[in-house]
């Protein structure tokens, strides 16, 4: 066994394609083993700014040989009458390097056929892993890469390799770059190059050159030493995952240092000052003993503590700058009351072809006012609901939200309480963009749901009216991120609305289909969206856990409420775990064999020949008068347990009565009652779905 080590080096990654980068190549490695048929150990792949590393162990010396058997003529061309080998059976086996009398004859679905066996010897590891590592870089997928020609694809300019065989330099090359033993350490500290002895040495090699290439460890040391700094300062560092993540990968060798700005600027909105540190600096904001911020912030450098006192100065000078931008622009907005920024948002566009922000308002309170409709909401949740979508994007055309566009919703509710509005109004303003990208955050306030909700349903509308819909990984108006945030927001809310009928509000709100889209009806861009909105569903159900045949049986009993979708599919479960299963399943699969393909019809008890026919009729209208209230509440396991009781008369029914007679009225009448059967048993699960 070996060790191999193949490292490609590379201008600075942009940080959030780092993990993606890593990912790739992890996945392109495997599928490169696999197809070189190399046994290998563990593969790990390390990640920084400027590299991409592939490690493995215990990689096999030798691959294993390959057998196949290759399919030639059929047996009637390649012998005669007597059984001698005709020229197509030579030429065969000529062309596959075996025998004539070494085929076999073996039977395939299209009758017997000649095969030769072909027997190819593994190589060593030492000759093929070159060519396969040559390409492997190229297999890589990125989101957005650069081209050196045909087939060399990367995602920056790849300026050195390395490709070692436990101490022998593999003959790779890529972009025109060759391999050898040489690395390079940090850019500033330790540029190198740096030999590499052997491919297990590459790791420390790389620390003694300032570089902590593994990305794990990396963020590690990064949360230890921001949480060091803070905590000599007297306060805790505000770890918020995504600028971890994107500090992580900004650097190779991490050093943490504390800067402070004026305690004056502590009178800005807490989320405005945090915002402008973390998102535009990549700092981490300080708390407290009292859980106020601090006039502290600790940022990390891709070096040592080299001439840390300039760097901090720095530092604290373009954050004091950012800040004083903020405040000026926070004070200006505020000299008029936030309503009184709605009409000028005509004369900003919503999206291509939708209208202004102002249209995209209106069609807010019409549709936040049918939403509390159907929800029941009444009083003063309906009235800050309504007074909320009026305000919901008049901070867009702010000056603050302008310079510092992370911050919408968040300065509409710090203006909305400058203003007077009432504070449901003004935390609805904030919370109509939640979940908020890296965190799952949703609304928790009555009027919030409603403008969240709200606001998804408009901009899928009009997006798929206007032929704006993701193809492929392109989603350049983040709609599987809108659809995400609105199937979640109904669920955890418990948003019992019908999705169809919300989108078809929703729709109504563009009055003609905006362009796009030329004369496709209405109803077609209904279905793409319930189509778009059942993809989204589906794949939050598998993430959930939920075993893939009950998220179809779920999904094709047709219901468009989401919490009602949840509801069932946890059912399903209870059920498939039941003591009842079994009775449950076997009455419907039953019923649902001998009817599936019956078109349906009424039951004509007065065509009834045998007292199995009367038994199960009975039975089934009295199961469905128990069973309509237990459906229309949702009560799901209890009405599982009702329908249990259909197997006896559906076996007796099979066991004594020819479903299939030969007279035509008794054969649909017998066949309209197991129809019935089936759709009543399968009303909250399509249980032919389920692979039992």
């Amino acid at each position: 066994m070996s060790r191999l080590a193949f490292e490609i080096g590379c201008e600075e990654i942009p940080a959030r394609f780092v993990p993606t980068a890593a990912a790739g190549l992890e996945a392109a490695a495997r599928a490169m083993f696999e197809e070189l048929r190399l046994k290998v150990g563990r593969v790990q792949v390390l990640a920084s700014p400027r590299r991409l590393i592939l490690m493995a162990g215990d990689v096999a010396e030798v691959q294993e040989d390959l057998v196949e058997w290759v399919r030639g003529p059929s047996r009637a061309a390649a012998f005669d009458q007597d059984g001698r080998p005709t020229r197509a059976a030579e030429g065969f086996a000529r062309s596959q390097g075996v025998a004539v009398q070494d085929l076999e004859i073996r039977e395939t679905p299209q009758g017997p056929y000649v095969f030769a066996r072909r027997h190819q010897p593994g190589r060593p590891a030492r000759q093929v892993l070159p060519a396969a590592l040559s390409d492997l870089p190229g297999r890589i997928e990125f989101p957005r890469a650069m081209r050196w020609g045909p087939g060399q694809r990367f995602i920056r300019p790849v300026r050195w390799l390395l490709a070692l065989l436990d101490d022998e330099v593999l003959p790779a090359s890529f972009a025109g770059v060759e391999a050898g033993r040489l690395t390079r350490g940090h850019r500033t500290l330790a540029p190198g190059p740096h030999p590499v002895p052997h491919a297990a040495d590459l790791p420390e090699v790389l620390r003694r050159a300032f570089v902590l290439a593994d990305r794990d460890q990396r963020r590690r040391r990064v949360l230890e030493l921001v949480q060091e700094a803070a905590a000599a300062q007297g306060g805790e560092a505000v770890v918020e995952e995504s600028t971890l993540e994107e500090v992580t990968d900004l650097v190779e060798w991490p050093t943490a240092f504390t800067g402070s700005f004026a305690p004056e600027y502590l009178d800005l909105p807490e989320e405005l000052l945090m915002t402008t540190m973390r998102v535009h600096q990549r700092y981490f904001p300080v708390r407290g003993g009292d859980g106020r911020l601090m006039p502290l912030f600790v940022a990390v450098r891709n070096g040592d503590d080299t001439g840390l006192d300039v760097v901090r100065a720095g530092n604290e000078k373009v954050l004091r700058a950012r800040l004083a931008d903020a405040k000026f622009f926070y004070d200006e907005d505020r000299r008029q009351p936030l309503a009184g920024y709605v009409p000028r948002l005509a004369n900003v566009a919503f999206l291509e072809g939708l209208g202004s922000l102002l249209d995209k308002t209106r069609r807010l309170e019409r549709l936040v006012e049918w939403l509390a409709g159907q929800l029941g909401v009444a009083g003063d949740d309906r009235a800050h609901a309504l007074r909320a979508a009026h305000l919901a994007k008049a901070d867009q055309v702010t000056d603050l939200v302008f310079e510092f566009p992370e911050l919408e919703g968040i300065a509409g509710r710090e203006y909305a309480r400058h203003s007077g509005e009432p504070e449901p109004v003004a935390q609805a303003l904030a919370e109509q963009y939640l979940p908020r990208p890296g965190s799952a955050a949703l609304p928790v306030t009555v009027p919030g749901r409603l403008l969240a909700a709200a606001d998804r349903l408009d901009t899928l509308a009009g997006a798929f009216a206007a032929g704006l819909e993701p193809t492929g990984s392109h989603d350049p108006y983040g709609l599987r991120r809108h659809a995400l945030a609105l199937l979640n927001l109904c669920r955890e809310a418990g948003l019992g609305i019908s999705l169809s009928r919300a989108l078809s509000q929703a729709l109504d709100g563009y009055g003609d289909l905006p362009a796009g889209r030329g004369a496709e009806d209405r109803e077609g861009v209904l279905r793409r969206l319930a189509a778009f909105l059942q993809g989204r569903l589906e794949g939050l159900l598998r993430e959930a856990g939920v075993r893939p045949d009950l998220v179809d049986a779920v999904l094709a009993a047709g219901s468009d409420v989401v919490p009602d979708v949840w509801d069932r599919a946890a059912a399903g479960q209870r059920l498939l775990d039941s003591a009842h299963f079994d009775d449950v399943y076997t009455a419907f699969r039953r019923a649902y064999n001998l009817s599936r393909n019956f078109e349906g019809g009424e039951v004509d008890p007065s065509l009834f020949e045998h007292d199995a026919e009367r038994r199960l009729h009975e039975d089934l209208e009295a199961v469905a008068r128990e069973a309509a209230p237990l459906l229309e509440a949702g009560e799901y396991d209890e009405f599982y347990r009702v329908a249990a009781r259909l197997r006896p008369p559906v076996d007796r029914f099979l066991d004594d009565v020819l479903v299939m007679a030969e007279d035509e009225g008794v054969r649909r009448n017998r066949l309209a009652l197991l129809r019935g059967v089936a759709d009543l048993v399968g009303r909250p699960l399509d249980l032919s779905r389920l692979a039992v």
